[in-house]
């Protein structure tokens, strides 16, 4: 490998806390993802705004409203670093760290090489513009981004979790949805027969077929199509095909959308497309 390069893990991280609080956004154990990136001294600037825009990028692509995201800097970081700042979302308690982006500089290696006796240079022959010759042996510059995987599940629930008053001067109703953007939703189709006779589960079956090696889909046919929504609304599913007695005819069924709860008729072949065009962009 040569520099700039990084190195990604995950795995188990502890916290020396007292009281662990406010759910799991604070725990005693919990997993971290953490990316170590080597750079050549004097890049590490440049380097640390370019993983800040990445981050954040990374963060929004998950469908997450940008209005939920800031940037906190850290007006006095660690003595070995030269820059660090947080990305905050807003939970429902406030805004909170998600991520932490640091630039160590030349610290963490300083200290293997101080310790372990082992040589942590590296050795660059790349050439220097300003001089015309090789940049030589350096310890590489760190910057580190780190992130809790607990917490960000927490974001999803929290950005998801949404309670609706659907009631009509008629009917007093509402419904508890999870509003996962689709590329995250467990379950990404739901299809429900009619009834569970006249040829109609046979068709269901058939789609699930067509789908299920592409996404995950689920099947049902108990209880009242409404009640059926319901619960899907309750998993985040984004969208739900109902296999009625028209489908027989022209081959259409009626698809359902989470968010909106619209509905649209649309042809069988047309199901996976929709799905996978909602799942990649």
């Amino acid at each position: 490998m040569k520099i700039p390069f990084g190195i990604a893990q995950i795995g188990k991280a502890f916290r020396n806390e007292i009281v662990a609080r406010q759910f799991i956004f604070r725990m005693r154990e919990f997993e971290q993802m953490e990316m170590q990136f080597f750079c050549r001294p004097g890049t590490q600037k440049e380097w640390f705004e370019f993983w800040k825009g990445e981050r954040m990028k990374w963060h929004l692509s998950l469908g997450t409203p940008e209005s939920k995201y800031q940037w906190h800097p850290h007006l006095k970081p660690a003595f070995y670093a030269d820059n660090a700042g947080d990305i905050e979302y807003e939970f429902p308690i406030g805004f909170k760290e998600v991520e932490g982006i640091h630039s160590r500089t030349d610290y963490d290696l300083t200290q293997h090489q101080q310790f372990s006796k082992k040589k942590m240079q590296y050795f660059d022959n790349d050439i220097d513009p300003a001089t015309g010759k090789a940049y030589g042996n350096y310890i590489p510059y760190v910057i580190e981004t780190s992130i809790g995987l607990d917490r960000m599940f927490l974001l999803v629930m929290s950005s998801a979790y949404t309670e609706e008053d659907l009631s009509t001067p008629e009917k007093q109703d509402s419904r508890v949805v999870l509003k996962f953007p689709t590329r995250l939703a467990p379950m990404k189709l739901a299809v429900l027969p009619l009834v569970k006779k006249d040829g109609l589960p046979e068709i269901g079956r058939k789609i699930m077929d067509d789908c299920k090696m592409h996404f995950r889909c689920f099947y049902e046919e108990k209880d009242t199509i409404g009640k059926r929504y319901r619960r899907m609304d309750a998993i985040g599913t984004p969208f739900c095909v109902t296999v009625d007695q028209q489908t027989k005819e022209d081959n259409t069924v009626t698809i359902r959308y989470r968010d909106t709860m619209k509905q649209e008729r649309v042809p069988l072949d047309k199901i996976k497309d929709i799905v996978l065009k909602a799942i990649t962009t």
